[in-house]
């Protein structure tokens, strides 16, 4: 195991991990961030280096101290070689199995390992996979080849108008972060809370604000430079309000060069057709989400 330190290192693997996208793009998200002032206080670690095979990034040992909080203890993967990569995920030092944690990766062929370390760690598994989104304008940056324009919706990749006397465009709160919490899919408690409340603090967020003057639709960028946690409150949805956060907030961060992307559940009709209209493009990788327990 080598742990990578200091701004050249992790260039050069930034540099390394672009070659694979999208595999790669968890882990090439989250380098892009700690390259940013690291605001989420992570680590780099890999089996060996400069040629290496696997690489994990996760939170440092002081930050991972609620043996419960699987929103924290959160490793992203990427391997270049997923059927010999058991052994190396499997140490305690790059994976605290005893925790509650989660691993996420854009590489459905870990699946077999991290099955054979959870039964072997006595960890209970449970795999959540979607569809994996990128705009259009990332790809130009950072991976052409997968640019099909012909493929692009019609509407030209914006959204329709909405009324901007009613609906004020703003950032998050940490005090909107019990909001955003309410209608995560993923949330809805304590510990997923605070992590809203960290992504709110250090991380661009937009939001509209209703007639009363609190958020009625919002989007929120996590650690690893993906789209999460957006959402409409039910009775302002079907006014294109989503649409019109998701374009304010790519455009944003496409002018900081940030590697965006997000996710969508395989059955979320309406968010597919949301992203297809603003140009995003379904990548040919899915996005996957291990959440281990252990028993």
């Amino acid at each position: 195991m080598f742990q990578l330190q200091g701004a050249q290192m992790l260039q050069t693997l930034e540099r390394s991990l672009r070659k694979s996208l999208p595999e790669s793009l968890k882990v090439y998200g989250t380098i892009f961030y700690m390259k940013q002032g690291n605001p989420f206080k992570l680590k780099a670690l890999v089996d060996k280096w400069p040629d290496f095979n696997t690489v994990v990034v996760r939170p440092q040992e002081q930050e991972m101290t609620d043996d419960l909080d699987h929103y924290t203890n959160t490793y992203q993967i990427y391997s270049s070689d997923p059927k010999n990569c058991q052994n190396f995920l499997g140490s305690p030092e790059v994976i605290n199995w005893k925790q509650h944690l989660q691993i996420q990766c854009t590489q459905p062929a870990l699946k077999e390992a991290i099955q054979n370390l959870a039964a072997l760690k006595s960890s209970k598994v449970e795999e959540t996979e979607c569809f994996l989104y990128m705009p259009a304008e990332t790809i130009k940056k950072i991976i052409p080849s997968l640019l099909d324009v012909k493929k692009l919706s019609p509407q030209g990749g914006k959204p329709k108008a909405i009324n901007q006397e009613l609906f004020k465009l703003s950032s998050l709160d940490v005090t909107h972060a019990a909001l955003v919490n309410k209608f995560w899919r993923f949330g809805g408690n304590e510990r997923s809370q605070r992590f809203i409340e960290r992504c709110i603090r250090t991380l661009p967020s937009f939001c509209l604000l209703g007639p009363e003057g609190t958020p009625v639709s919002w989007s929120l960028t996590e650690h690893t430079g993906e789209l999460r946690m957006g959402s409409t409150v039910p009775e302002h949805r079907g006014q294109g309000l989503v649409s019109h956060i998701l374009y304010v907030h790519a455009q944003a961060l496409n002018k900081l060069d940030i590697p965006l992307y997000c996710h969508s559940a395989k059955d979320n009709k309406i968010i597919h057709k949301i992203l297809y209209n603003l140009h995003f493009v379904p990548m040919p990788r899915t996005w996957n989400q291990w959440h281990c327990v252990p028993l």
